[in-house]
């Protein structure tokens, strides 16, 4: 398994839980996402981008890193580059850090994204540190959580046999529809196994900082 860290521009708090899920990943970052490599210390294997907002400090400190420039107007964001590029050289998994809670529309694009990446048999998590994302498509997926953390299942088309195990209110074989708010603000009692026949969203949960430990 080749795992991937894409480092994003967004805000990122750097626990103990995010510095596991990144252990071993090769990583590459989207133009100011550098600003989160040395609070990880980490250095890129590649930096991307058309580096309209990295900043000249980061460019003189990081200047060693191999680059791939693309111009400011073009048909895709810096951070869908360097998944492309993540892809091509053959991950596995992709770890999204700081693509959740800026700017809605680039949130919004990057879930979306996700579920694509999924789609291709990738694997997918975001992550600000705080607030974490997994892509959901139809088939099966467990996700390690501590006990008391604080999960939403967000249906972006209308689900078909959702099964949700490990959490204070399960489902079984439930559909559940665009727009309902069924799936919100359960909570995991340990990992969480989740289940769907058909459909795509999203699954966002908020572990306690207590078990960042």
């Amino acid at each position: 398994m080749t795992r991937f860290a894409i480092l994003l521009g967004g805000d990122l708090a750097v626990t103990p839980r995010l510095k596991s899920q990144i252990r071993g990943a090769r990583v590459i970052a989207a133009d100011s996402g550098m600003m989160h490599a040395a609070a990880l210390h980490l250095v890129p294997e590649l930096w991307v981008g058309d580096f309209d907002s990295a900043g000249s400090e980061l460019t003189m400190q990081y200047r060693d890193v191999p680059r791939e420039t693309f111009p400011a107007e073009k048909d895709a964001t810096d951070g869908a580059l360097a998944v492309a590029e993540a892809i091509r050289r053959g991950a596995s998994e992709i770890v999204l850090l700081g693509g959740l809670g800026g700017q809605t529309d680039h949130t919004a694009g990057l879930l979306g994204q996700s579920i694509r990446i999924a789609r291709d048999g990738i694997g997918c998590l975001l992550t600000s540190g705080v607030e974490e994302a997994w892509p959901l498509i139809g088939g099966r997926m467990s996700v390690d959580l501590p006990q008391g953390t604080r999960l939403s299942i967000i249906p972006f088309t209308d689900f078909q046999g959702l099964d949700l195990v490990g959490v204070k209110w399960p489902l079984t074989n439930r559909d559940v529809p665009v727009g309902s708010t069924l799936t919100l603000s359960n909570v995991a009692l340990g990992p969480v196994e989740i289940s769907l026949r058909s459909g795509s969203g999203i699954a966002i949960a908020y572990p306690p900082q207590a078990a960042d430990v």
